[in-house]
């Protein structure tokens, strides 16, 4: 197995150094704001924001920053990034209002419309996921643990089905036409949902809604090097920078790739 690389460890600290500052203002009263869109934002997101873009910026090389938080680059600009580096300094700001930790840190480098480094972090426990394309997944549980080495499982009886913490049931009736009707349901907030399918504790994440490309990116690397797939509802794996919206199709995250899962989609008329 390849070691963990020199480029993914930069990153990972990056995610880590993000942490220490979200988790400053958590520790703290804090004011929740509303963006345009009414989505909730804090000084949490923008403290994470500023050392992400600081500590990317000071890596050899040197790439454009797509992320939540920033302005976002008009379309006859973006089509044209081969590589680039997408964002979401805090996954889950619902979650960090609420105060229960399951919030993370996103950071991913897109290169061809597709995630090939990925990591996702929960600044409260210090859990850190981590991909490069070709290589292993990775999950280190806190600061200066050991990288362990993670993988997806064989779907288990019954499936186990990720949930949202703050975005509802949607997609029961899709989900009955994926499983069966006899399934058991995990919530969690975040990209946390898709590493409880990377490191083989869950089975299935479906997703009915907008999310954008930041909060998919990152997690989708991890999941894909541990054996799984992000996959829209047609079948076909989540790609980035490739319209001028930032909005994902409706998707499902799986772990075991010996279903047909596009068969299954399709015979669900989705």
């Amino acid at each position: 197995m390849a070691p963990v690389s020199p480029l993914l460890k930069q990153v990972a600290a990056i995610a880590r150094d993000a942490a220490q500052a979200i988790l400053e203002v958590y520790a703290q009263d804090f004011e929740v704001l509303r963006k345009a869109d009414h989505s909730p934002v804090t000084d949490a997101d923008l403290a994470a924001q500023r050392v992400i873009v600081a500590g990317l910026d000071a890596l050899d090389e040197r790439l454009p920053v797509l992320s939540e938080e920033s302005r976002i680059a008009p379309w006859p600009e973006r089509r044209a990034w081969s590589r680039y580096w997408l964002v979401d300094p805090l996954d889950g700001t619902r979650e960090f209002v609420k105060r229960n930790g399951e919030f993370t840190v996103n950071i991913a480098l897109i290169d061809g419309h597709e995630p090939v480094l990925g990591v996702v972090l929960a600044p409260v426990t210090g859990d850190l996921y981590a991909a490069e394309r070709g290589g292993a997944a990775w999950r280190q549980p806190a600061v200066g643990a050991d990288w362990q080495p993670i993988a997806t499982r064989g779907m288990t009886q019954p499936p186990v089905v990720a949930g949202s913490r703050s975005h509802g049931g949607h997609g029961i009736s899709l989900l009955r036409a994926l499983l069966g009707d006899d399934f058991a349901e995990k919530p969690m907030g975040s990209s946390l949902k898709f590493c409880m399918l990377a490191r083989g504790d869950a089975d299935v994440y479906l997703r009915r809604g907008a999310t954008s490309e930041w909060d998919t990116a990152a997690a989708q690397c991890v999941l894909e090097a541990a054996g799984g797939a992000v996959l829209d509802l047609a079948g076909a794996p989540l790609r980035y920078n490739r319209k001028d919206s930032l909005i994902n199709p409706e998707f499902i995250a799986v772990g075991d790739l010996a279903i047909d899962w596009a068969a299954r989609l399709r015979a669900a008329d989705v």
